[in-house]
C-alpha cells in the first residue's frame, strides 16, 4: 500500500495542497506562538529608570499583606499609604533627603502625557542638560525632548512658564521640571524620598513603617512598575486563544479536505476492493497519505515559524503590546509542540475520512450517477447531536449556576466553538432545503444551481463549512464585546439620575476648595465621590479586591439611583458598606471584616446588596472609610424648575483654570461608553484573520478538487447551447449560494451564542439588548464570498478554453476523401468516449 499512497500523492497532489498549506500555516503560527509564550515565561523585569542613579529610595506602603493558614496573601493598595513625618525626621538625621512629586501637566503643544517632577529629582536618572540651564526661579522649567526650545513661554493648567533648558529624553516619560519650591506649591504630597545614606541605616531608621528601594528594586518608584507585567500577561492570552482557533480551524480545513477528496475516489476505492485491498488496507492507506502530508507541512511550517517569531517580537514591542526589550530566545519545546499538534491535526482530520473508505464497496466503482448519497453517517449525525447536547447542557449549567461567568472573555471566546462544530458537522443535513429556499426564484439559472447543490451536498457542504466557522466566530465574538459594552453603558444610564457629571482633568482630583465652589452655585445639589477599593478575605484564604465608590448617601440618593436587591441605601453610615451579591457574605446586617484602600483594617454591617450585574456594581462605602482617596467625579442634581444650562455656565465658572469638564448625563454616558480594550481587539481581528484565511486555503482547495469533476458538466452546458459568460455565472452563482448558506447558519450559531449571553445578564439583572455587529458580519461575509467566485470561476474558465467535444470525450470520425468533415459528421453520429 506504501507504493499506491506515494503515486497517489504524485497524481492527486493539487488534491492535497489545500491540506499541505493549511497544515503548514498552522504550525508556522503555533511555533510562533509558542516562541513568544516561552520568551515571556524567562523575560527579565525592567531595570529602573527615573531612580537608576538614586543610592536609596523611601517609598510609603503600597501593599496590603494578610496572613492566611496557607501563607501571606497580597494585593495592592489602592492608596498607598504615605511615610510617616517621623520616619522622615529620622532620615533627615542620615543625610540629604530629596522629595520627589509627579503630577500630570496640560500644556499647549506639548505631549499628553507631561508628567511634573522637583528639578533636585533630575538627576537620579540621570537626566542631562542637552540646551539652556537649571530652572532657578518660580515660572521656569525645563522640558524633555524637542517640543519646547529654551526662551520660549508655554501655557500649561498650571500657569504660564517659561523654557530655560531642555533634557535628554530617556524614552519612559515626557517630563517637565520645576524648581523644588514652585512644585511643592503645585502638589504638596509627596510620593516617595530619596535619601544619601547607607541602605543599612536607612532600613533601621524606617523599621516597618516605609519600603526602602535599593538596587533592582528602585524600579517599584517608577510609575506603573507593573505595566510589563501586565502587557506580557495580556499578550499571552492573546496568542494562547489565537493558537486555540489556529488549531481548531486547522482541524475543520483539514477534515473536510480529506472527507471530500475520500467523497471524490470513491470508485478508485471501489476498484482497489475490487483488486482485493481489505477496508483495513484502504483505511491504512488513506492515513499513510495524511502522516505523509502532516510530516511534510509541519516541518515546512517549523521553519516558516522560526523567521516568523522574531518578527512578531519586532511589531509588538513597536505597537506597545509587548515591551520594548521583549525579544524571542533561544527554545525548543515549542518546535515540538506545534510540530507534533501539526501531525496529531492531520491525522486526526483523516481518521473519520478513512473509516469512511474502509466502507466502500466493490459495486460502487459500477455507479455512473454523480448525485451523493448518503452525505450524513451515522457516525458524523452522533457526535453533532453529542456536541449540541454538550453545548446545551454547558450553557444551562451556567446559567443556573454562575451566569457571570459567560460574561468572562475565556469563556465567551471557547464556547462558541462547540456548536460551531455540531453545525458544521449538521450542514449536509440542511443544506438541501436551505439551498432550495436560497434558488427559489423561477429561471433556468436558479434551476441548476438548486439542482447542482443538491446533487453535489459535499461540494456544497465543503464549500458553506469554513464561511459557517467565519461568520459565526465574527458575530460571536464580536457581537459578545458589543452586547457587553451596551449592556454596561444601559446599567450606567440605569443607575444615573444627575442632570449634569463634572469631572476633573485627567489624573487629578478636586481640591475642597473647588468642592465649596462648585457647592455654592444656586439650583444644584452635589454628590462628591471618590475611586477607591475594599479587600475581603473569603474562605479564609481568597484575598478579593473589590473596586468601590465612596459617597455621602444622602447626595448619593439624590444623584443615582442603585439597583439593590435587599437592605436601603439610606441606612448607609461609616460604620456599614454596601456590598453585591458577588461577596460570600452578602446578607443584610452580617458584620464583615474588611481593609480599606490603604490597608486600614475595619469590620463593617452590610446596610443593603446590589445584584452582579456586569461586574460595574461594586462596593459604596462613606468618605471617611476612603482615606487618601481625592473626589473624581461630582454627580449634579437640579433643584425643581431649574435649566440646566445656567447651572452648567455657573458650575463652568466655579471650576475656573482647573481644567474640569462639565456634561450633560447624556454626553457624560456617551464619553464613558465601554470599549474594547487595545489588546483583546487586536487578539480578537488576529482570531478573525485567522480563521479567514483559513476559509480561503479551504474554498479554494474544495473548488480546485471539484473543477475535475465537474468538466464534463460544463461541457454538455455548452453542447447545450450555454454560452461561455453564462457557464461562468452559474458557477459564481452556485458559489454565492453555498457562501450564502453558510453565512445564514453561522448567523444562526451567533443568535443562539448571544442568546446565551442574553440570558445571563438577565438573571444578573441587567436590561440586556443584544447587539449584532452588522458591518462586521456583512464585512466577513462579502470577503467569503469573493473568494468563493473568484475560485469557482477561476478554474472553470480554464476549463472552457478547451473545444466543447473534447471537454465531453466526444471523438468525431476522420473525414473522407471529397467529403467535407460537415457531411461526414452528418452522415455518421459521433463516437463517445476514448
Amino acid at each position: 500500500m506504501l507504493s499506491v499512497t506515494l503515486r497517489t500523492l504524485r497524481i492527486r497532489w493539487a488534491g492535497f495542497t489545500g491540506s499541505f498549506v493549511a497544515l503548514s500555516l498552522g504550525v508556522a503560527l503555533l511555533t510562533v506562538m509558542g516562541l513568544a509564550l516561552a520568551s515571556t515565561a524567562d523575560a527579565p523585569q525592567r531595570g529602573p529608570e527615573r531612580f537608576a542613579a538614586a543610592p536609596v529610595v523611601v517609598r510609603g506602603q503600597d501593599t496590603l499583606r494578610v496572613p492566611t493558614p496557607v501563607g501571606a496573601r497580597e494585593s495592592p493598595l489602592a492608596h498607598p499609604r504615605p511615610v510617616p513625618a517621623a520616619t522622615v525626621a529620622r532620615l533627615r538625621t542620615l543625610g540629604p533627603v530629596v522629595e520627589d512629586r509627579a503630577f500630570p501637566v496640560r500644556a499647549t503643544g506639548g505631549p499628553a502625557d507631561l508628567v511634573g517632577h522637583p528639578w533636585a529629582t533630575a538627576a537620579f536618572a540621570p537626566y542631562e542638560l542637552a540646551t539652556g540651564r537649571a530652572p532657578r526661579a518660580s515660572g521656569e522649567v525645563v522640558v524633555t525632548g524637542d517640543w519646547a526650545r529654551p526662551g520660549q513661554k508655554v501655557r500649561t493648567d498650571k500657569g504660564s512658564v517659561r523654557v530655560v533648558g531642555t533634557l535628554t529624553a530617556r524614552g519612559f516619560e515626557n517630563a517637565v521640571f520645576f524648581t523644588d519650591a514652585h512644585a511643592a506649591r503645585l502638589d504638596p504630597s509627596v510620593a516617595q524620598f530619596v535619601v544619601r545614606a547607607d541602605p543599612a541605616s536607612v532600613r533601621k531608621a524606617v523599621g516597618g513603617g516605609a519600603q526602602v528601594l535599593t538596587g533592582d528594586a528602585r524600579r517599584l518608584a517608577d510609575a506603573d512598575p507593573g505595566r510589563d507585567g501586565e502587557a506580557l500577561t495580556a499578550m499571552n492570552a492573546l496568542l494562547g486563544t489565537a493558537g486555540g482557533v489556529t488549531a481548531f480551524v486547522s482541524v475543520f480545513v483539514v477534515a473536510s479536505t480529506f472527507a471530500f477528496a475520500v467523497a471524490q475516489r470513491r470508485r478508485e476505492f471501489a476498484l482497489l476492493r475490487t483488486a482485493g485491498a481489505t477496508p483495513a488496507q484502504i483505511r491504512r492507506s488513506v492515513l499513510a497519505e495524511a502522516l505523509a502530508v502532516g510530516t511534510l507541512a509541519s516541518a515546512v511550517g517549523c521553519v516558516l515559524g522560526s523567521h516568523g517569531a522574531p518578527l512578531l517580537a519586532a511589531r509588538v514591542a513597536d505597537e506597545g503590546l509587548a515591551p520594548a526589550w521583549f525579544t524571542i530566545g533561544e527554545h525548543t519545546w515549542p518546535y515540538h509542540a506545534a510540530f507534533w499538534t501539526g501531525l496529531l491535526v492531520a491525522l486526526c482530520g483523516a481518521t473519520a475520512a478513512s473509516w469512511r473508505a474502509g466502507r466502500t464497496a466493490p459495486t460502487e466503482a459500477l455507479r455512473e450517477a454523480a448525485a451523493d448519497k448518503g452525505p450524513l453517517t451515522r457516525g458524523r449525525l452522533l457526535c453533532s447531536v453529542a456536541l449540541l447536547l454538550t453545548a446545551a447542557a454547558t450553557l444551562a449549567l451556567s446559567l443556573t449556576a454562575d451566569p457571570s461567568d459567560l460574561l468572562h472573555r475565556k469563556t465567551y471566546i471557547s464556547r462558541p466553538m462547540l456548536l460551531i462544530t455540531a453545525t458544521a458537522l449538521l450542514t449536509p443535513l440542511v443544506l438541501r432545503p436551505l439551498t432550495r429556499l436560497l434558488t427559489c426564484f423561477p429561471s433556468a439559472v436558479g434551476m441548476l444551481v438548486r439542482e447542482n447543490t443538491a446533487t453535489g451536498v459535499r461540494r456544497t457542504a465543503a464549500l458553506a463549512a469554513p464561511v459557517l466557522v467565519t461568520v459565526a466566530l465574527a458575530g460571536s465574538l464580536l457581537g459578545a464585546t458589543a452586547t457587553l459594552n451596551d449592556a454596561k453603558t444601559t446599567e450606567t444610564s440605569d443607575r444615573t439620575t444627575a442632570a449634569l457629571v463634572v469631572t476633573p482633568a485627567a489624573g487629578t482630583a478636586f481640591d475642597t476648595t473647588t468642592l465649596h465652589r462648585l457647592g455654592a452655585v444656586p439650583g444644584a445639589r452635589i454628590s462628591p465621590t471618590s475611586s477607591t477599593a475594599v479587600h475581603v478575605l473569603e474562605d479564609g484564604v481568597a484575598l478579593t479586591r473589590s473596586e468601590a465608590r465612596a459617597a455621602t448617601p444622602g447626595d448619593l440618593a439624590a444623584t443615582t439611583r442603585l439597583p439593590l436587591t435587599a437592605g436601603r441605601l439610606g441606612d448607609l453610615d461609616d460604620g456599614s458598606i454596601v456590598v453585591n451579591e458577588e461577596w460570600q457574605r452578602h446578607r443584610v446586617g452580617d458584620r464583615v471584616r474588611v481593609w480599606l484602600g490603604d490597608g486600614t483594617p475595619r469590620t463593617l454591617r452590610i446596610a443593603a446588596v446590589m445584584p452582579t450585574g456586569t461586574g460595574g456594581n461594586g462596593v459604596y462605602v462613606t468618605p471617611r472609610n476612603a482615606p487618601g482617596a481625592g473626589v473624581d467625579r461630582v454627580d449634579v442634581a437640579l433643584d425643581q424648575g431649574t435649566a440646566p444650562g445656567p447651572v452648567a455656565t455657573a458650575l463652568r465658572r466655579a471650576l475656573g483654570t482647573t481644567g474640569g469638564v462639565v456634561l450633560t448625563r447624556d454626553a457624560w454616558i456617551r464619553a464613558t461608553h465601554p470599549e474594547t480594550n487595545r489588546t483583546t481587539r487586536l487578539g480578537l481581528l488576529l482570531v478573525l484573520g485567522i480563521a479567514l484565511l483559513y476559509t480561503g486555503i479551504s474554498v479554494a482547495n474544495t473548488t480546485v478538487m471539484a473543477a475535475s469533476d465537474r468538466v464534463r458538466d460544463l461541457a454538455v452546458l455548452r453542447l447545450a447551447g450555454a454560452t461561455r459568460g453564462q457557464v461562468l455565472r452559474l458557477s459564481a452563482a452556485e458559489a454565492l449560494t453555498a457562501v450564502a448558506a453558510g453565512a445564514l447558519l453561522g448567523l444562526l450559531v451567533t443568535g443562539v451564542n448571544l442568546a446565551g449571553m442574553w440570558g445571563a445578564l438577565t438573571l444578573l439583572s441587567v436590561r440586556p439588548t443584544v447587539t449584532l455587529p452588522w458591518q462586521a458580519l456583512g464585512t466577513t461575509a462579502l470577503a467569503c464570498a469573493l473568494l468563493a467566485v473568484v475560485c469557482a470561476t477561476a478554474p472553470a474558465a480554464l476549463t472552457l478554453r478547451r473545444r466543447p467535444a473534447n471537454l465531453a470525450g466526444i471523438r468525431e470520425q476522420p473525414s473522407e476523401p471529397g467529403r467535407s468533415h460537415h457531411e461526414t459528421s452528418r452522415g455518421k453520429p459521433p463516437t463517445v468516449g476514448p
